[in-house]
């Protein structure tokens, strides 16, 4: 007999996922920066040395056992978001922060269209119409077809799907699992993706032309360190913040709240790098928080 499932807490799941989307944007950021001197996998490694502490540290104040950390669906979610983000950061040595976080924000779309597919969640008119409104933000920011257009847009849009994909099945599959062994078994697969890519390169040779996906490890010094220790205690957060929120409110409407994240990555685009969005792109940025707000918009019961 299937156990009772907790009631929905939106207010605090919506909460919960602005906060951390915020620290995300801001992490990626940071990845963006040192996407020129150290690979992507020992960003990984390293990243995820400083957060593995943190959240075992968490797993033990609350007496949660470690062998969930290992069922095929903690697995399973843990493989999808990491190819999520293998997607999205291959873009950031191309792409600007913004237009590669609008690309990878048609997940909230794609996470609304999943919820009512797989998980027979009532879509209202309202709601569609916010799906279409998104859609077309996205596509006056990423502009296909014309000289603005770049194929390596198509990593974030791969990154989306993947990322819908793993928040479905939080929602329909490991709702009753605790989030921080969730974030764990994240950074476990994390470890392990950045060790067998690293072991794979030493075997083939490094790759000049895309360092960091396919070069050599470069040597840390305490900027990198630092700059990785801060990185792990925010990832820490911020992977237990998304699937905790995913787990106690409707995807679909939690989705919605994860566009949060353009906002912060203009704003660290800009901070960082001096990127600013172009008048089509600021346009579609507002289209896609008017989608936003009309896909968030309380069902009908």
């Amino acid at each position: 007999m299937t156990p009772p499932q907790p009631p929905d807490r939106i207010a605090t799941g919506i909460a919960i996922i602005v906060a951390s989307v915020a620290a995300m944007s801001f992490g990626d950021a940071v990845i963006k920066h040192f996407s020129a001197s150290l690979t992507l996998w020992q960003i990984f490694v390293a990243r995820s040395l400083f957060a593995i502490p943190c959240l075992l540290v968490l797993a033990f104040a609350r007496g949660l056992r470690l062998h969930g950390l290992f069922r095929g669906r903690v697995v399973l979610r843990s493989v999808l978001l990491v190819l999520s983000w293998i997607a999205f950061y291959a873009a950031l040595p191309v792409l600007d922060l913004s237009v590669a976080a609008v690309a990878a924000y048609t997940n909230p779309i794609l996470t609304a269209l999943m919820a009512a597919a797989v998980l027979r969640e009532r879509v209202t008119g309202r709601q569609w119409l916010g799906v279409l409104l998104g859609f077309a933000g996205v596509t006056m920011i990423l502009r296909p077809g014309s000289e603005a257009f770049s194929w390596a847009v198509l990593l974030p849009l791969l990154a989306a799907a993947l990322y819908s994909a793993s928040m479905i099945l939080t929602r329909s599959r490991c709702r009753g699992d605790d989030a921080i062994l969730l974030a764990l078994g994240l950074h476990g697969m994390f470890v392990v993706t950045g060790l067998v890519a690293t072991l794979v390169l030493g075997v083939t040779g490094p790759v000049d032309d895309y360092p960091f996906l396919l070069g050599s490890w470069t040597p840390m010094g305490r900027a990198e360190w630092g700059s990785m220790a801060v990185l792990g205690v925010l990832s820490a957060g911020f992977f237990f913040g998304v699937a905790k929120a995913y787990q106690i409110a409707p995807p679909s409407m939690i989705g919605t709240f994860d566009y949060a994240y353009l906002i912060f990555a203009t704003l660290w685009g800009f901070v960082f790098f001096a990127e600013w969005p172009d008048g089509a792109t600021a346009l579609g940025m507002v289209l896609i928080t008017g989608a936003g707000l009309l896909v968030a918009g309380r069902r009908k019961s």
